[in-house]
C-alpha cells in the first residue's frame, strides 16, 4: 500500500518524536530521514524499528521524516503506527 496523503504523529517534547509520512511521487522503496541527537549510537536500531512497522502495514512508496527527542522503542512504534494509520485513512488525526 502507498500512503494516500501526508500524516503526522507525535510531538517535539523530550522523550518523544515527531513522525511525518508523505507519499513519494514515484512508488518504490520507503525513504527514512532520521534526525536525532543519539543517531550515532542508536540510529540503525531506530531505522530498523521504523522499517519493521512500515513492513507490518505493507507500506511502500513512503517518505518518512522523523525528528527524535529521545523516544524509547514503544514510543517509536506507537508514533510510526499512528502516522501510518492516519496516512492510510485508518485513523483520524491532524494535518
Amino acid at each position: 500500500m502507498q500512503p494516500k496523503h501526508k500524516a503526522q504523529a507525535g510531538t517535539f517534547e523530550s522523550g518523544d518524536m515527531m513522525v511525518l509520512i508523505e507519499p513519494k511521487e514515484q512508488d518504490g522503496a520507503n525513504v527514512i530521514e532520521l534526525s536525532s541527537n543519539v543517531s550515532k549510537q542508536f540510529g540503525p536500531q531506530i531505522e530498523a524499528l521504523i522499517s519493521k512497522v512500515l513492513e507490518q502495514y505493507n507500506l511502500t512508496g513512503a517518505h518518512v521524516i522523523v525528528k527524535d527527542k529521545g523516544a524509547l522503542n514503544p514510543t517509536i512504534e506507537a508514533r510510526v503506527e499512528t502516522a501510518v494509520k492516519r496516512s492510510l485513512d485508518l485513523q483520524k488525526g491532524t494535518l
